[in-house]
């Protein structure tokens, strides 16, 4: 169970995260589902917000940044890039919100197809906060994490 502190933030360290994380993705054709479905979540997640309502995301964003900034630095750099990135493409892209979220749902599908082939429950069903340390686990392996 999560250690929380009185801000209602967990007291885990990255690296703890990750390696909890890492305990229901060891499969490796689970692990090249996450590295292609994490990330679609969640531009497909910014692609919907941004759909309904630009600054209520932005503001949205900004907190998830900065439970990645309270994580690590170099974390919170990574998925600020990403972000703006997911934000450039997304203006490219002529989608609504029903497209965005059928990327989502498809995405989403292929995460549970992956947890199936791999045997274990995802982690976001012992602690929501497991969603934000997806994204955080495919950052660190892309940075060369060992926890990947």
């Amino acid at each position: 169970m999560s250690r929380i502190n009185r801000t209602g933030m967990s007291k885990r360290t990255l690296e703890q995260w990750l390696t909890e994380y890492s305990v229901s993705h060891q499969n490796l054709v689970n692990k090249k589902i996450h590295w292609l479905c994490v990330p679609t979540i969640f531009v497909s997640l910014l692609g919907m917000g941004m759909s309904l309502s630009v600054w209520f995301t932005l503001v949205l964003s900004a907190l998830v940044l900065l439970f990645y900034m309270q994580l690590s630095t170099p974390l919170f750099m990574a998925m600020g890039v990403f972000i703006l990135i997911c934000l450039s493409v997304m203006s490219l892209l002529p989608w609504g919100f029903k497209v965005w979220a059928g990327v989502f749902i498809v995405a989403w599908i292929g995460q549970f197809i992956g947890h199936k082939i791999e045997g274990k429950k995802p982690s976001f069903f012992e602690d929501l906060q497991f969603l934000l340390i997806g994204p955080a686990w495919v950052a660190n392996s892309l940075m060369g994490g060992k926890n990947s």
